[in-house]
């Protein structure tokens, strides 16, 4: 293990970039913005490309950014932390808490993708119902960007030395020493690679398979992101103790609801035209 450690990569970056008194600037939220930033400005050459103004993606923009929050938040507070937030269920939407008769500022901890995605999902389909927009031509398109989005977020979560993967003495593994002593495998970056190469394969789908049923890019997303965040959380270390005892982690068992959809969208008869 002492070999190990010496030739491990050591990590020991601040999450912060900078801070002025209690107001702070972090990698996260700086990976987190050129998430949004990114995805805005690819879906908005795609709208070029079929002929959509930008004044529909910027209220689709709005839909997106607010499911997002709202879904990640809310997943992390039920599927994760529920026992906790059952009893204090304002904390879940409000940055303090409430103790011996004081309210404590402690800004948001915890944001689940598997509630992201949720969101996303909820915000399009409320964002469809308003534009009259056919949900599946918006989702085989928007699921293109979303992968390079979620490779921003993990590399946030690296610099953030959070959601850290299990020992390991391969030749990249990394001492996150923020959190021990240990060479673990960088998962975040694993998972950002991941997504940055379903992002290629999408976003070249997209452009030379122009005759694709609807739904067949949505479903190939579904399929590959979280069939990719399944086989991940083997290398990964449970977020929550209660995870410690179950076969499959909470991550995983989130992930193959997604993975049903996409099978589905994937293989199911196309209708026919008349």
């Amino acid at each position: 293990m002492t070999n190990s450690i010496l030739s491990a990569i050591h990590w020991n970056v601040s999450p912060e970039i900078f801070s002025i008194g209690s107001f702070e600037v972090r990698y996260y939220t700086l990976c987190f913005l050129l998430a949004f930033v990114s995805s805005y400005f690819l879906m908005l050459r795609i709208f070029q490309r079929e002929n959509k103004s930008q004044e529909l993606l910027d209220q689709l923009s709005i839909y997106i950014f607010i499911g997002t929050l709202l879904g990640a938040r809310l997943g992390h507070c039920l599927f994760y932390e529920f026992d906790y937030y059952k009893d204090h269920p304002l904390e879940m939407i409000l940055p303090y808490t409430y103790v011996n008769g004081k309210f404590t500022l402690t800004g948001f901890h915890g944001l689940a993708s598997h509630g992201g995605a949720i969101g996303i999902l909820a915000g399009i389909f409320l964002f469809c119902r308003k534009t009259k927009t056919d949900f599946l031509w918006l989702t085989d398109r928007l699921v293109i960007v979303i992968p390079l989005a979620g490779a921003f977020v993990r590399i946030g979560n690296f610099f953030n030395s959070e959601i850290i993967g299990l020992p390991s003495d391969l030749p990249w593994a990394v001492v996150f020493e923020r959190v021990d002593q240990i060479p673990r495998h960088p998962a975040q970056l694993y998972e950002a690679l991941s997504y940055v190469l379903i992002f290629v394969l999408l976003w070249n789908i997209y452009h030379k398979k122009p005759a694709l049923k609807p739904g067949f890019i949505f479903g190939l997303f579904l399929i590959l992101l979280f069939g990719a965040r399944f086989v991940l959380e083997f290398v990964k270390e449970n977020q929550e103790a209660f995870e410690d005892g179950m076969t499959y982690n909470m991550g995983q068992l989130l992930s193959l609801p997604f993975v049903a959809v996409g099978i589905y969208l994937l293989f199911r008869p196309a209708k026919k035209t008349a």
